[in-house]
């Protein structure tokens, strides 16, 4: 008990030195032990505190030697997430996949409308050669110069490259030598995805130079697919918000508003038909909260599907990386060609990826947070008609509530592995050229994370134990479920590692999209993309494009 205590107090008894509100080690005095107790809630008596300062002192010399160290944020801790709970297990066996493509597809007279074409419609049309890849990377090129001063989207136009990829794309189909659906599709990357050869700037002021030389293996599995990256798009700076060091990223539907984040570009590109689709990363939102802003659909992958080696990292137990696209089948194959471990990143295991090509709707268990469509009074019209719609396919829809824990309070795990993540920032004063500076911001979040006691951080990673089996116990009683995108539920998933597939399911009384949630089992996004593609294909939100970007 003596050292637990010793070890929170010397925590933040060094973070308040290092903040130069104590002269030094050896000026430490029990005064300031009792100061510090109230910053976490503990209060201790004038032997104990009497006792500990010789520990204290040394610790403050050991946080000094640590801090001597460079680790570089590409560099995880000796501590490994797993979301999967005691007894689960998941099938191992891989079926093949039957994509059921759009067949019979042409080009349309004006080319240009290619540009809202979903990934299964350019892939057959250039698999059949009626189109080639450099015409349609030109294109998309085209109205990224064109539309990148309305929306702020784009950090860096990896042109040279693009087109050098897109010839010998053509070249190989010509030769027979056909990759895959992917193969010739132009796409942009979030960036905080490192490409070789281009800056990685993470959206923020200190690292808007900041060249590293490797290549994310999410980018280089799309490259083996013989997919096109034709730009790095925006994020909030250091993965929050649609503010980065170039201003913000706007909404194609509303450019008089920010297209939410933290994948800002990734999802306003996609929507407005400026790439095929886009690469975006989830920490707490940042897949959902673009795409419900854009109307774009996004899937946040079970956590451990797809390699996080080449990006930044912002928590080491809750990033996830996943697609952003027009509809939920492109988001199924964009899915199939990044997952996978890649011998780097431990996090990532071996999984099968099951896409079921029909659904027993009758024997399908879809669950509802009934509680959260009753708070939703926002979106009541569209979320009523969302479980009107699986009504009607005779599913056993079954009301559910989530576990009934702190959640809330177990945030704390993301603010302090972001302010591990960002150390030297903070320490080094460069986050004062972050663009935001308010409180609910990442200069102050991290300033304050740094008083988060390790005790604490682990006690909320064992609750999260108990949230990951409870959450375990409820999805045995469903094959999946839907939910408003925004709530409780956003957190609890992203801390349990769930997977979710995030669509429109309407507007608002303004013409803004809305969106709708579905949640699946772990590493079970096949039939979790297969439910949410036949709810989208019966409602056609998918279809509709902001007006402002279509082609006249």
């Amino acid at each position: 008990m003596k050292k637990i205590i010793q070890s929170v107090v010397t925590a933040i008894l060094f973070l308040a030195f290092s903040k130069g509100l104590l002269a030094t080690g050896d000026s430490l005095t029990v005064g300031d032990v009792s100061a510090a107790e109230k910053l976490i809630g503990l209060h201790f008596n004038e032997a104990q505190r009497d006792s500990m300062m010789d520990e204290l002192k040394d610790n403050l010399k050991n946080y000094k030697q640590l801090r001597g160290v460079n680790i570089g944020n590409n560099v995880p801790p000796a501590l490994i997430f797993n979301p999967v709970p005691m007894g689960f297990a998941f099938d191992l066996n891989q079926r093949p996949i039957v994509w059921g493509l759009p067949q019979q597809i042409t080009v349309p007279s004006n080319f240009e409308e290619l540009a809202f074409y979903s990934v299964g419609e350019l892939a057959e049309l250039i698999r059949t050669r009626q189109i080639t890849s450099e015409a349609l990377t030109r294109m998309y090129l085209q109205r990224l110069k064109k539309y990148d001063s309305l929306l702020n989207c784009v950090v860096t136009l990896t042109e040279d490259s693009a087109l050098a990829r897109a010839r010998r794309a053509d070249r190989e189909i010509a030769a027979g030598n056909y990759r895959g659906l992917l193969h010739g599709i132009p796409y942009g990357a979030k960036d905080l995805l490192t490409v070789q050869g281009y800056k990685t700037t993470w959206g923020a002021g200190p690292y808007k130079d900041q060249y590293l030389d490797e290549t994310a293996t999410v980018v280089g599995k799309l490259n083996d697919a013989g997919a096109v990256p034709v730009a790095k798009l925006s994020m909030g700076a250091l993965a929050w918000g649609d503010e980065w060091f170039g201003g913000q990223t706007k909404n194609p539907w509303d450019l008089k508003q920010g297209s939410s984040g933290s994948s800002a570009g990734s999802a306003a590109a996609t929507s407005a038909g400026l790439v095929a689709f886009a690469i975006g990363t989830e920490t707490w939102g940042s897949i959902v909260s673009p795409s419900t802003r854009c109307g774009t659909t996004g899937l946040r992958p079970t956590f451990g599907r797809v390699s996080r080696t080449g990006a930044m990292a912002l928590s080491w137990s809750m990033d996830k990386i996943g697609p952003i696209c027009r509809n939920v089948q492109d988001c199924a194959m964009i899915f199939d060609a990044i997952r996978g471990p890649d011998g780097i990143d431990a996090t990532v295991i071996e999984a099968p990826f099951n896409y079921p090509s029909d659904i027993h709707w009758q024997e399908l268990r879809i669950g509802y947070l009934h509680k959260e469509f009753e708070e939703d009074t926002l979106r009541q019209t569209q979320n009523e008609a969302t479980l009107a719609k699986l009504r009607e396919w005779k599913t056993q829809l079954v009301p559910i509530e989530l576990p009934n824990l702190p959640v809330n309070a177990m945030s704390i795990i993301l603010s302090a592995e972001g302010a591990a993540a960002f150390d030297d920032l903070t320490r080094s004063g460069l986050d004062s050229l972050l663009v935001r500076q308010i409180k609910n911001a990442w200069p102050n979040v991290f300033r304050a994370s740094r008083f988060i006691p390790a005790v604490e951080y682990l006690q909320a990673n064992r609750l999260r134990t108990i949230l990951i089996q409870q959450m375990n116990e409820l999805m045995q009683r469903v094959d999946l479920f839907v939910a408003p995108s925004f709530g409780n539920n956003l957190l609890v998933t992203n801390l349990t590692g769930h997977p979710a597939v995030v669509l429109p399911n309407g507007y608002d009384d303004s013409g803004h999209p809305v969106s709708i949630t579905f949640t699946g089992q772990l590493y079970d996004e096949g039939t979790l993309m297969a439910v949410a593609k036949a709810f989208q294909d019966s409602t056609g939100f998918q279809t509709k494009h902001p007006p402002l970007f279509e082609v006249k």
